[in-house]
């Protein structure tokens, strides 16, 4: 399978929303200027396809909106919002001082309360677990589906208490009006949202630009949408209409062999050739109906294409996944028989650390030099025999078994596994002070492993020089979060990602969650785990 465009910047399925402040701060004051002119200039655009009723049947101001929020995160909701009501005062579409200028700015605050409700809950669901059937790219087709139709619903109460304020009065044409807000929310989202996310994606160097598509690959897409089309147009002659299915099943067909990418461009061709006709005077009716048949095309050819990268990305995980295990059994064999040789050589070793203080005990009242000398073998055979003890405990099997392991005590020996590592690459690490009485049960190899893959991603990926350590404990959890500063947006490194792969499976294999999140270029990644019992 070759995938004709590279993959859209909207896999992201869990929040970006490392800082907890709801209001703007930072990049996000220059975010919002630039959305407040690009909603603008959006919302003008739509002008030509203004719906029954109020609302616009092609609303691209509503794909800008979408896009900042999936960005930006769901907490800057109310200053989107704000951003929104002022642009339509200065457009001339809100009058702040008429007489339903309340009633006026409610419902010009709506929508964007409801995509932000509506982006959080496909992302909660998406998130931790829940995520076995909404795995990325998934989130991103379905909250586009689910933010339209959640505005226009929240639209309903008003619509049915103000109808004068939206030009319609009776219950059908309260439904026409609805149907049109979702569809025209809907395919500004569907196309507009994903080109602004790839832009950026591009523009910031987290993705690469689109390689060209094999021959074989462009042909099959241009001869199956090719064929679509002059079908559709042969049954608008024979005055049956311009029929959306044959287009529904080539964009689907495209999306399910390509990916998002390719179903995106079939999407735009298709939008290319059925928006201009909706534009000129049309009855309401067949307007309405030619937008439910392409927001039916775009809805199946997008999520098509992102069910098909999902299942590429299971595939890759599972891949990663069997290699993994390979090592592992490597890595138990190699255990096997170094337990093996640690065994031979303990006793010799531990026999040689008696021997040795023996011998410093009897030099005592020998000259300085073979009293020093006596000592420093004394030094070294002890160190020796506990470096084997050590070894011993580490590849014997009751490394295996969990145990009840204190959260601070864990937390110092990953750092002073790390520390060396964060100096060299001059970083420094800030470990904040943790309870010694939170207990985890666990197996102290495997969490310990967990906690330095999550450090060593982040010194790799720091920018500022910190790297952060905390913990907290609530409701019978206790969360273990690492957190650096990444300005220019996160790196892509060759890697495979495994050391993330390998926490996650750790921490879910001990009952526990390993979430990321992250805004403004934090990136914080935080290990929850059930308490052993109640803080002493």
């Amino acid at each position: 399978m070759n995938i004709l465009v590279a993959p859209l910047a909207t896999d992201s399925a869990t929040p970006p929303s490392g800082d907890a402040r709801w209001w703007p701060h930072g990049r996000d004051w220059g975010v919002l200027l630039l959305y407040g002119v690009g909603f603008w200039l959006a919302h003008a655009a739509a002008l030509p396809w203004g719906g029954t009723g109020y609302y616009s049947l092609w609303f691209p101001a509503a794909g800008v909106r979408f896009a900042v929020l999936w960005r930006r995160g769901v907490r800057i909701t109310p200053a989107v919002a704000v951003v929104e009501v002022v642009a339509d005062i200065l457009s001339g579409a809100v009058d702040p001082f008429g007489a339903d200028a309340i009633t006026v700015i409610v419902s010009a605050v709506r929508p964007a309360l409801a995509y932000g409700i509506a982006i959080a809950a496909i992302r909660w669901l998406a998130g931790g677990a829940r995520a076995a059937v909404l795995a990325p790219p998934m989130p991103f087709g379905l909250a586009a589906i689910v933010a339209p139709i959640a505005a226009a619903v929240a639209a309903l109460p008003w619509s049915l208490l103000r109808p004068d304020m939206s030009g319609v009065g009776d219950t059908r044409s309260i439904v026409l009006s609805l149907t049109g807000f979702a569809v025209g929310d809907l395919l500004g989202v569907m196309i507009v949202a994903p080109a602004l996310l790839w832009a950026l994606g591009v523009l910031r160097g987290t993705l690469r630009s689109p390689r060209l598509p094999r021959m074989s690959a462009l042909a099959e897409a241009v001869a199956v949408l090719g064929s679509a089309i002059a079908m559709a147009l042969l049954l608008a002659r024979a005055e049956l209409g311009l029929q959306p299915t044959p287009l529904l099943l080539a964009v689907a067909w495209i999306g399910l062999r390509f990916g998002r990418g390719a179903a995106w461009c079939a999407i735009v061709i298709v939008a290319a050739l059925v928006l201009p006709q909706t534009a000129r005077d049309l009855a309401g009716a067949a307007r309405l109906q030619l937008h439910l048949g392409l927001a039916a095309v775009t809805m199946v050819g997008y999520l098509a294409g992102s069910f098909t990268e999902a299942q590429l990305r299971a595939q890759a995980d599972l891949a990663r996944r069997d290699r993994l295990l390979f090592q592992a059994e490597r890595l138990k064999t190699l255990r096997a028989m170094s337990v093996a040789v640690i065994h031979e050589i303990s006793q010799p070793i531990t026999t040689l650390a008696i021997e040795a203080r023996h011998l410093h005990g009897l030099a005592a009242d020998a000259s300085p030099e073979i009293a020093e000398t006596a000592a420093l073998i004394d030094r070294k055979a002890a160190a020796l025999s506990l470096l084997v003890r050590r070894l011993r405990r580490f590849g014997g099997r009751a490394v295996d078994e969990p145990s009840l392991l204190p959260v601070a005590a864990l937390l110092e020996d990953v750092v002073q596994l790390v520390g060396p590592e964060a100096k060299a690459a001059r970083i420094r690490l800030e470990v904040a002070s943790c309870d010694p009485d939170l207990l985890v049960l666990a197996q102290e190899v495997e969490l310990g492993q967990a906690v330095v893959n999550l450090l060593r991603n982040a010194l790799q990926a720091c920018d500022d020089g910190i790297v952060r350590i905390a913990c907290s404990a609530q409701a019978g959890r206790v969360a273990i979060g690492v957190t650096n500063r990444c300005a220019t947006g996160p790196r892509v490194h060759d890697g495979m990602g495994v050391g993330l792969l390998v926490s996650r499976a750790i921490v879910e294999a001990h009952g526990g969650t390993l979430v990321r999140d992250g805004s403004d270029g934090t990136i914080r990644h935080q290990i929850i785990l059930p308490l052993a019992g109640d803080p002493l």
